[in-house]
């Protein structure tokens, strides 16, 4: 009777050790500088505002509109993945960069000498100011591209190729600002 009387009020060690690590890992974790959201973005508590300045298209062909359209994206991406507060003026982080490349050239050639494939390229240099920890500022230099079939005309594929370089290029911009990667 006694060995099942012992069975019976027996005290799991390794459960009770799993649970005080929790209550540690806890207890440590409230003293941290960085908060996490659903999206992945590590973002100091610190951080209450954000600015996005106007992209300008300096690239030598330039596209009507599409400085606006990656300036919106940006926004709505920082909108929809963080709880930061817009401002006009600079924010404690802030975004401002130009389109600096917007081309398409032969990828492949068939064996008529002609191109089987064509790339479509655009890429974006950004600066992002960080003032409340400084270390995470950047500027970098992002570039994505879609190959297209040659036998089609830019004007037809490219408002389709934009939106998926531009889609491309503010997620690795907002990655690389709150991500950290």
């Amino acid at each position: 009777m006694g060995s099942i009387y012992n069975k019976k009020y027996s005290v799991n060690i390794s459960g009770i050790l799993f649970v005080a690590a929790l209550i540690l890992l806890a207890l440590t974790g409230s003293g941290c500088k960085v908060t996490y959201s659903f999206s992945g973005a590590s973002i100091s508590p610190d951080v209450k505002t954000i600015s996005v300045d106007y992209f300008e298209n300096r690239a030598n062909l330039v596209q009507p509109g599409l400085s606006q359209y990656i300036t919106d994206e940006l926004m709505d991406k920082c909108r929809a993945q963080t709880n930061l507060n817009f401002v006009n003026e600079t924010g404690d982080v802030s975004f401002e960069g130009e389109i600096n490349d917007y081309r398409t050239e032969p990828l492949t050639v068939s064996g008529d000498a002609r191109a089987a494939m064509n790339r479509f390229t655009i890429a974006v240099r950004v600066k992002f100011t960080n003032i409340v920890e400084p270390e995470f500022s950047f500027e970098q230099a992002f570039t994505r591209y879609e190959d297209y079939d040659s036998s089609k005309e830019l004007s037809q594929v490219e408002q389709e190729l934009t939106e998926k370089i531009i889609e491309q290029i503010v997620e690795d911009i907002f990655n690389r600002a709150f991500v950290n990667w």
